[in-house]
Parts: structure tokens; sequence; C-alpha cells
């Protein structure tokens, strides 16, 4: 029988949008035109209609969207959302296309400018149930749950494939959806910046109202003597008007006339003219094919390798290993088959300082288990009673040690340097072994993140588990070993089989797309150096951080002292806001720029122009940029190292990323050592506080002037390559080139542009930096490619290929990709530009340096030389520990290493030259 009562369905489009940007990678259409999340969204929003139609869903549609960032609550509150950052760049020019998307499928495509797409929703809501019509809000978005009722109105939550009702509200917040507005407003909201009041979670929101009914109950009853004294009384009192305001930023508009009317929304089918012709502009090829027919025209798509299909992730099926025999089976199943995917799982996010609470595995698509070996919150007979409820951690790391060491075996992981580090730290020597996060960004760097949930997304059409939904979050939140073994099977165990699933993806396209090289001979070696890098750590002098820190405190203290009388009175120096509005307004300083906020911009760029260009307020300028020095020295440094020393080692220990920079070089973190000054006093003196332990010495092994020699070899430049091969001072043979004579100014101005040029510099950015006209540095860059044409030849050519192939090369086949080369935005177009052109030398140079580092300990032990240790890599350097008295036999072997490390690949037409330093720390190394 046909259902008679009108049935709408309101989707939530923003959040769609989000969804499906976050969801695939940064895809281009043959117009050059990012559109990776219109994609996404033509694809979500297909589906779903797909769905719905499947389950006889709705009779009237409409997808609902956000007209602007300003609403009515920015009129209540001016900070509201303020924190949330503007959408990315490329997404911007996106929205346009996806209403056009939306459109194509003839579907109502709403929005109204001074409301948020919640508000739409809600009239639209409250106006179809007064007419007595079914509601359904496709959302999974909290404040929308306030307009919940039972049998008439509930939201599809498509991200997770469920329904939420009463119930759901019920056990999630602690009360029903016609109170969740008074416990919202209690929480308050860190992400839309709605105030709140301080302390209150959701648990005290939801019992404060069950106690009092509603929000100006438990404020009233707050202010009485018979409320429970305490900081929580205290808050309630103190920032009840905060929560008086978050209460109607957090309600719903309900009663505003309607962009269209009801009737208009109904549903007519899909006609396929509009969405054929949608789909043939962008050259969605694999969405034509939904229609029957396949344009001929470029795909946008991520191309396809051939594969086997996986089924789904069947959580239910993996295995929770709780006795010695099934794990024998496990691991006589792994050395029969000759390969395994493995995972670990921590305390915490530090490999050095967390415990193993778990190992998982998988031999085959579904086929995985999870060896639980520290979960304290687990009873004797949680599971199976007549068995103990996790293997004796001993007995089960003595049994997997063998296994994970074993040659015949290949240990697959995903981002193993962290599970090479925490199965170190137990005896165990993970080896031989495949990274599918080296796999996926030597195969599409450029493209998209390298992280799990986003290449399940990408690869697998696959969501995985959020940690945060196994662990809990803010005050509930517990330790991955207090969860249930149950969701920590399905959590660890799915870790595991997805990384099985994307090695079966990634390792036939290395040599499909020639990546094998750089995968094999420069970045999958480098794991395990850089793991055991990591292990060793260096030391810190502690007493020297602490007096650098009061040192610091007392020259900022100065600094703000100084800036304060210069501005005519104290003011906040670290809000741009603040300090805009003294420089531009008060003080009346020129050339004074405000964002779409409405703030000046007093970015780095901005003050280092005013401060070159001398002139009134300069001197404030320069103090504010020394100001800005000093406290980020201090707060990242000399403050946060000391924190940062491990107890049990004494010693500070970096984490490398290999995957974070795109083109190929190693990035740091916790600490960041690539950001500490290289040339300034300041600099030195926090190298200074690195040091050896007594007896030992520290060696810096620096690479001189890399990226122009791989120029000079890379772009043919005969005057360049004949100069390094002389030994000759390579910015001084560019400033008599270009200005005819070698002093002081000239050569620093030639450094200047030897570099710049390299980065692609545009004639205002040589300018800037020279503090030059705009044609006075094209006049520079014109002599300079007169000078050395190879220069401009090699750029030339560098970009038209990376137009017609979409990425560029380095000198061993490591690909970076530039989706927006083509991009009709000339600011996104320039700068893939900017970025394509040092791609190939900088890549290169990267490459190089890993493979000085993949050989250094081999070349090392062969010299009798094993207790050297390999300490760090930053920039084009290597810095080492070793007894000093091993210096002058560690120098030729690390500096023959260095100098020879293309060889036998790649035969440069330029030497490398090694600039070697030692001391009693970093710093004096230098």
């Amino acid at each position: 029988m046909g259902r008679t009562m009108p049935h709408l369905y309101l989707v939530d489009g923003s959040g769609y949008i989000f969804r499906a940007y976050h969801r695939l990678p940064p895809l281009t259409n043959r117009h050059g035109e990012p559109v990776g999340a219109v994609y996404g969204y033509t694809s979500m929003l297909w589906k779903l209609a797909d769905d719905l139609h499947k389950a006889e869903g709705p009779t009237h549609m409409a997808v609902i969207l956000d007209k602007s960032s300003k609403t009515f609550r920015n009129e209540l509150y001016d900070q509201y959302k303020a924190h949330r950052p503007p959408p990315p760049e490329d997404l911007v020019p996106q929205f346009p296309m996806i209403r056009d998307a939306t459109r194509a499928f003839s579907l109502p495509c709403l929005e109204e400018e001074g409301l948020e797409a919640d508000d739409i929703i809600a009239c639209y809501a409250k106006a179809a149930l007064t007419q007595g019509w079914q509601v359904t809000i496709v959302s999974g978005d909290k404040d929308l749950m306030q307009l919940i009722e039972d049998g008439s109105l509930d939201m599809l939550d498509t991200m997770n494939n469920r329904r939420l009702g009463r119930a759901y509200v019920e056990e999630k917040f602690g009360v029903g959806p016609e109170k969740l507005g008074d416990v919202l407003a209690l929480m308050g909201d860190a992400v839309d910046n709605v105030p709140g009041v301080p302390g209150v979670g959701p648990k005290t929101a939801a019992k404060l109202i069950n106690e009092h009914g509603d929000l100006e109950s438990v404020l009233a009853a707050a202010a009485t003597d018979t409320f429970k004294k305490g900081k929580l009384r205290d808050n309630l009192i103190e920032h009840a008007d905060n929560a008086r305001l978050s209460r109607v930023l957090v309600t719903l508009e309900c009663d505003k006339p309607l962009p269209q009317p009801l009737d208009e929304l109904e549903l007519k089918g899909i006609p396929d003219a509009p969405l054929r012709a949608f789909l043939e502009h962008h050259g969605f090829k694999t969405l034509l094919t939904k229609l029957g027919q396949v344009a001929d025209e470029p795909v946008a798509e991520p191309a396809a390798v051939p594969h086997l299909e996986d089924p789904p992730c069947d959580h239910d099926g993996y295995e929770t290993l709780l006795d010695a025999a099934d794990l024998d089976r496990w691991i006589a199943d792994a050395r029969a088959q000759g390969f395994v995917a493995i995972d670990t799982e921590t305390t915490g996010k530090d490999p050095m300082a967390c415990e193993l609470v778990g190992v998982s595995m998988a031999l085959a698509p579904n086929r995985a288990c999870y060896v639980p070996l520290g979960h304290t919150g687990i009873g004797g007979g949680d599971l199976l009673s007549e068995a103990p409820a996790q293997i004796d951690r001993a007995a089960a790391l003595a049994a997997l040690k063998p296994l994970l060491e074993d040659d015949a075996v290949l240990k697959i992981g995903h981002n193993l340097k962290y599970d090479m580090i925490v199965l170190g730290r137990q005896g165990i020597a993970v080896a031989p072994y495949d990274d599918t996060i080296v796999m996926s960004f030597d195969l599409d760097a450029g493209l998209h993140g390298h992280g799990m949930d986003e290449l399940a997304a990408t690869h697998l059409s696959h969501s995985c588990i959020a940690f945060k939904d196994v662990v809990g979050v803010g005050k509930s939140q517990r330790g991955f070993h207090e969860v249930d073994l149950a969701a920590a099977t399905r959590y660890a165990a799915e870790d595991a089989d997805v990384t099985l699933r994307l090695w079966r993806r990634f390792k036939p396209r290395l040599p499909h797309e020639q990546a094998t090289q750089v995968y094999e001979s420069v970045d999958r070696p480098l794991v395990a150096v850089i793991s055991d890098m990591e292990r060793h750590g260096i030391k810190v002098d502690r007493e020297r951080l602490s007096a650098l820190s009061a040192e610091f405190a007392g020259q900022i203290a100065q600094a703000e002292g100084e800036i304060h009388r210069m501005a005519g009175g104290p003011f906040t120096i670290g809000s741009p806001k603040q300090l805009g509005d003294v420089l531009f307004d008060r003080l009346g300083l020129k050339g004074g720029r405000k964002g779409k906020s409405g703030v000046y911009s007093t970015d780095v760029t901005e003050l280092e122009r005013i401060a070159r260009e001398g002139g009134e307020g300069s001197e404030i300028v320069r103090k504010v940029l020394d100001w800005r020095q000093l406290t980020k020295l201090k707060n990242t440094y000399t403050d946060a190292l000391q924190e940062q020393i491990n107890p049990e080692t004494g010693r500070v220990h970096t984490s490398y990323s290999l995957t974070g920079a795109q083109t190929g070089r190693l990035s740091s973190t916790d600490p960041n050592l690539q950001n500490i000054p290289i040339r300034t006093e300041v600099g030195r003196q926090i190298r200074d506080a690195f040091v050896a332990e007594p007896g030992n010495v520290i060696l810096a092994a620096d690479y001189s002037q890399i990226e122009l020699r791989l120029a000079a070899h890379m772009a043919d430049v005969p005057q360049l390559r004949d100069a390094f091969a002389r030994g000759d001072d390579i910015h001084s043979l560019t400033a008599q080139e270009l200005f005819g004579s070698v002093d002081r100014d000239t050569r620093s101005r030639a450094k200047t542009i030897n570099f710049a040029i390299l980065y692609g510099i545009s004639r205002w950015g040589l300018a800037g930096r020279l503090d030059v006209s705009a044609d006075e540095a094209q006049g520079m860059i014109d002599r300079y490619f007169e000078r050395f044409p190879g220069i401009n030849r090699y750029i030339a050519e560098t970009l038209t290929h990376v137009r017609e192939r979409g990425f560029t090369t380095t000198l061993f086949g490591r690909k970076t990709h530039f989706p927006r080369i083509k991009s009709r935005n000339q600011g996104e177009r320039q700068g893939a530009e900017r970025a394509a052109i040092n791609a190939p030398i900088q890549g290169t140079s990267a490459d190089i340096i890993k493979r000085a580092m993949t050989r250094m300990n081999p070349a090392l032990h062969e010299a009798g030389l094993g207790h050297v240790r390999m300490l760090l890599q930053v920039h084009d350097e290597l810095v080492f520990e070793l007894p000093e008295g091993d210096v002058a036999a560690a120098k030729p072997v690390i500096e023959r290493v260095m100098a020879t490390a293309a060889e036998p690949a790649v035969k440069l037409t330029v030497p490398l030259g090694v600039e070697i330093g030692t001391g009693p720390s970093w710093g004096a190394a230098h």
C-alpha cells in the first residue's frame, strides 16, 4: 500500500561538503579547476538518493547550505565561530560548482543571508510538521537534535549509517531533545566558540538540568545558599550571563519566511539531461557510467590500478587471541604465508614514553586478530571464564619475537617507524618490512595526505573506526588499556586489516608507476634508520636551557617595555588586532591593509616590509619582530625542551616524518629542529644546549650549497659546474657576472638571487628581498638568465613537463604531484609553478642525504666505528655523537659516504662538498 503522508528530507549540505573535501585527494577537472570536493559531494548525494529510493524514502527533498559566515548570531556575540579557520583556499571555488551539482539532480538548493543552514532546516522542519508531514534531517549535527520528535521527526546520520531518535539523544546527552538546548548552553562549544560555563561538561550539564528543570532554574538555584558550595557554583554565578547568551546562540530560528514553498520541494525523479551535462562538463567518467554512457573526456578521478576487490570490513569476524595456542596458530600461518600486517596499540602517542597494550595482525582481508597484552580494566572471566583474560605478556612477546625478526616473513605496517620503536624497547627488531605510509607518499605525494583514515577512504571507500569513538573524549576519555576487549579488537584488528588491504593496492603500483627505485633505494631502508635515531635521542643541558629561558624572559620584558613606550601605552603585543590598531590607527604607519575579518595584517611579511622601508614607525616594528622571535624561541625551545627530556633516558627524542614535506625532505616535531634559526646568535645559543655525553663530542657534517650544485648539474650550467669543480666562491662568481664587481653588498645580493631563482621567485618577491623596485628586480632576473641560460631552460622545461604530466621527478625518480598547476586561480597556479621549479632540486637533495643516512651505519661498522651514533638530520646536515678519540678516523668515513651518496644510481657532474666540524655541543661543532 503506497504512502499518502508526505515525507520531507532536509539534507545538511555543509556537512556533506566538508566530508567530501577531506575524503578525496585534490582532483582537478579538464578545465584545471579543483573539483575533489565536487566529485565527492556528487557521489555522496547520488548514493543518498539511491539508498532513499530503495527504502521508499522521501516525497519531498532539499539540500540546505550556509550562505555566508556572518549571521545574526555574530551581531549578538562577535566571537561566535571566531576561532573557526576559513575554508581551504582550494575549496572556496568549488562552492558554486557544488550548488550546480545539487541543481543537476533537480533538487532545490536553499540558502538565506543572515541564517545558518541549521536555522533554515529548523524553519522547514517546523512548517512541515505543522502540516502533518514526516520529516527526516540528514545530518549528525548535535544542534539539530533539538528538533527531534518521536514519530514525526528523526535524523539520518549517513556517516555512521544510523537513524537518530529521542532514545539516542537521551543516551548521549542525558536529556530529551526539548531540553538539549539548555544542556548545550551550559556545556558551550569550543568549535563554534559558544562560551557556556567553564568546567561544565555534558554529564554535569545533564545532571543540573534534570535536577532543576531548565537553564534559568539552574542559574537561580546556584544563586541561593542551598546550592552546594564549590567551583561549580562559583562558575555558574560568575558566568550566568554567558550561559544565557549561549542559550540564545544554540536556539534554532524556526519562524523565518521559507525561501521556497514546501510544495516546490516535491521529488519528481532525476532528469537525465542536466545531470549528464554537469558530469560531462567536469569529465566525471565513472559517474557518467552510472547513467549508461561514458563520454570520451579526460578523467578527473584517481587512475584505477587493477587489483582484487576486497569484501567490506567484517569487524565482528576479527579474532581476540586469549591463549598461547591460538597465538601459535596465527604465528604458524604467518610463517607459512610469508607476509603479515602488524600494528601496535599503546597507552600514548610518544613511542619512547608509552606502554605496549596489544599487537594486531592480519593475513588477508577480514582475517585479522588482536593480541591484548596490557589491558588493565579486564576481569579474569570477562569473556571466557575458563581461560585467562590475556596471554602472559612476556610469553606472548617471546612467541612474537622470532616471527617479527624472521627474514623469511615480510612485516607490513603503516607508519611502521612508531611500531619499530615501541617493539624495539621490548627487544624486538622488526625486519624485513614494507611501510604503506611510505609507499603512498612515493606514489602520490602532493595529491592527498597519507594517514590511514584518509587512505582507507580514498582507496578502499572505507571509513575507519574513530579512535575517539573507542576511548571517548573529554572527562570520560579512557586509555586504550582500559577499553573493553571486544571494542579494542574491532579497532586494533581493523588497523592491521586496512594496512594489508592498502599494501595489496600499493605494491603492484610501485613498478607500474616507476616508483620502485625511490621506495627501495631511498625511503624504505630509512624507516629502520630513523627509528634507531629517534630511540637513541640526544642529550640536552637542562641548566643551560633554564639559564637561556631566564635570559630570554628578561629580553622579552625589556622589548615589551620599549614597545609600549613607543606605542604610547600598554597593549597585548601578541594580539594581531591590537597590534594592527596600534601601528596603523594610533601611530599612523603607512600601508596598513585589512583582511576579510576587518583586522589589519601584521604577519611577518608585512612587518618586515615596513622595517625594510625605514622611516617613521620602523623602529617599533623591528622591536616587535625581535619580541616575536624571542617569545617563539623561549616557548618552543628553551622552555619546551626542558619538558621534553625523557626521564628514563635523560635525552630528547625528536620525531621524524618521512611524509611531512611534499618534496621528500624529512620534517621533525616534538621538538621541531628545522625551525631553530641557522645564522643568528640566538639560534647558536640554543644549539649549544644540545651536548655530548662526558668523553664524547658532537660532529656536524653539512652539505655545502647542495641545491646550487644540483642546479648546476640538472640545468647544465658550465660556469657554475666549473666554479664548483675549482672550489670557487659561487656567490662571488654570480656577483661578478651580474654586477661586474665583487664586494660585500654585491655578493650578498648575488647569494639572495642564487637561491631565490631556484625557488621560482617573482619580480615582486625578489624586489621585496633586495629592497629594490620591481623593474630593478626584473632586470637582475633577466641578467641572471642571460649569464646562465641553462637555468632559464631548466625552469621552462620543468614547467612544460609538469603541465603535461601533472608531476615533477627527482634524479632518483621521486614524483611530486601538482594538481593546481593548471588552476584558473592565478594565485594557486603561480604558487604551484614556484613549488614545481624547486621540487626536482630540493627533492634530489633530500634523496641524496637519505641515501647517505642508509649507508652510514654499515660504512662505520665496516671501519670499526660502530659506536659512532647518528643522532639528527636537519636541513642538509647530519649530526653524530662519538668518542673524542675516534674523530680522526670517523671524519673521512662520514665525508666519503656523504660525498658519494648519489652513486652509482646517479653520476653528478659537480662534486658534493661536505663541511665537518666538532665540539662539545651542536653549536660548537659549527
